[in-house]
């Protein structure tokens, strides 16, 4: 099967390219340390879903688990899913009132190409959190929600 990013110039649908992310996201990815599915198996058009991120090495979120909400909305992945920390965490690029990712702030999502994945947002969110600005932030209590 073509992806969107095949030179042949196919577009893959929609809900086509959301089963090959939910089909991803089940088998695992790369050491574990993110992963996503959908939040209701019934919802046929595939919107909501749920990522985690377990924090990594050498930085104040290390050992920390954080559970995150993305949407996907009608003109996904013609357009970038919101995503939204539902474990309170303070990084530059997340909103501390309400746990938005702010697009602005975070070059995958204010970039947005259609061949990105939920998978590449969680992953580039991974390494925002070892970054420099980011990896010694006083960070909420464990345990806290949005």
């Amino acid at each position: 099967m073509a992806s969107s990013g095949d030179p042949s110039g196919v577009v893959v649908p929609r809900n086509f390219r959301l089963l090959e992310e939910l089909e991803r996201g089940e088998k695992g990815i790369g050491d574990g340390s993110v992963s996503y599915g959908m939040d209701d198996a019934d919802d046929i058009y595939m919107r909501s879903w749920t990522g985690t991120i377990i924090g990594p090495h050498n930085t104040v979120h290390e050992g920390r688990i954080y559970q995150l909400k993305l949407f996907c909305d009608k003109d996904y992945p013609d357009r970038p899913p919101t995503v939204k920390f539902h474990s309170r965490v303070n990084m530059t690029c997340v909103n501390p009132e309400n746990g938005m990712v702010d697009q602005r702030k975070f070059g995958l999502l204010s970039n947005w190409r259609r061949e990105y994945t939920m998978e590449a947002i969680l992953t580039q969110l991974k390494k925002e959190m070892a970054a420099s600005h980011n990896r010694k932030l006083v960070q909420p209590p464990e345990g806290t929600f949005f």
